[in-house]
């Protein structure tokens, strides 16, 4: 079952159910359109559109045996666009669910579950000091969509993990955990450089990965994430490109609470940071497809 034509999407051996808009057949996967309504989108910015669109042809052979996809969100990033809340709003920001039947497993206190989508970043893209990618949240009841940009309260009942790149193609991941001492000891032990930042959330992983292998071309970003036993630090978090596990970090507490659920992906991305020195130099692009997910336990 673990095979190339779907360990870029679903690189774990073993997961019980799970959806996907790729080409990819398997009994345990559900075929989904690539419309909102069928993918669970919710909780949608009314100042940036997510417009599904015929991407353009990937530059070289595709890395992966899934076919290229035929429909993809495109998000646009004007000239001089920072951060959703800016004057010039770039990118975009929704939330994605899942299917219905996937959506209620979530719901019902799945443990770990693996989420993960292709994207590509169009020819010339200039990188500047950074921006954020679509990643995977959780929590307590609406405290889950609320976990980002330097809340402190009630961080201990959300999570939020969204990859980011930094000038030069670094990625890293970012990473929004309760604030204990053991969550920073582990956090900031994974290789090759982890950082505390001043809005309480982490850079974990920080050159693990390269995001110049995007431009003009497919790559599959896949996420995975064990909700602790409640009282306990035994959740997991982890990120593979192109099927390759390039961040792993073990023994945390994803959620100080017995209600925390995996809901989904938090399908937003900008460049940014808060300042202008962070913008958009320019209009830029970047495609996103075959939207996945699988619940492992």
């Amino acid at each position: 079952m673990h095979n190339p034509d779907i360990s870029h999407l679903f690189p774990v051996a073993e997961f019980h159910s799970g959806f996907t808009t790729s080409s990819i057949q398997h009994e345990q996967v559900e075929h989904v359109e690539f419309e909102d309504h069928a993918l669970g989108v919710h909780k949608k910015s009314p100042r940036t559109p997510h417009k599904i669109v015929a991407p353009p042809a990937s530059k070289s052979p595709l890395r992966s045996a899934i076919s290229p996809p035929e429909k993809a969100w495109e998000a646009f990033y004007p000239k001089g666009s920072i951060n959703p809340a800016g004057k010039i709003p770039g990118g975009f920001t929704f939330h994605v669910s899942g299917p219905k039947e996937f959506a209620e497993n979530l719901a019902h206190g799945a443990k770990e579950a693996v989420f993960s989508y292709r994207m590509m970043l169009e020819e010339g893209w200039e990188w500047v000091k950074g921006g954020k990618l679509p990643g995977i949240f959780g929590g307590v009841g609406d405290l889950s969509y609320s976990c980002t940009g330097g809340r402190q309260n009630d961080r201990c009942k959300c999570f939020n993990l969204r990859p980011m790149w930094r000038p030069n193609s670094v990625g890293e991941l970012y990473t929004y955990l309760p604030l204990t001492q053991n969550n920073s000891k582990h956090l900031l032990a994974v290789p090759p450089s982890s950082k505390a930042n001043p809005d309480y959330g982490f850079s974990v992983g920080r050159g693990s990965f390269h995001f110049d292998i995007a431009v003009g071309q497919w790559v599959a970003v896949a996420f995975r994430v064990k909700l602790n036993d409640h009282g306990k630090e035994n959740g997991e978090i982890q990120i593979w490109i192109d099927g390759t596990s390039v961040i792993l970090a073990k023994h945390l507490t994803i959620c100080d609470s017995s209600d925390a659920r995996i809901k989904g992906m938090h399908f937003q991305t900008f460049f940014g940071g808060h300042t202008e020195e962070w913008a958009s130099p320019k209009d830029q692009r970047a495609w996103f497809a075959d939207i996945s997910g699988v619940i492992v336990k």
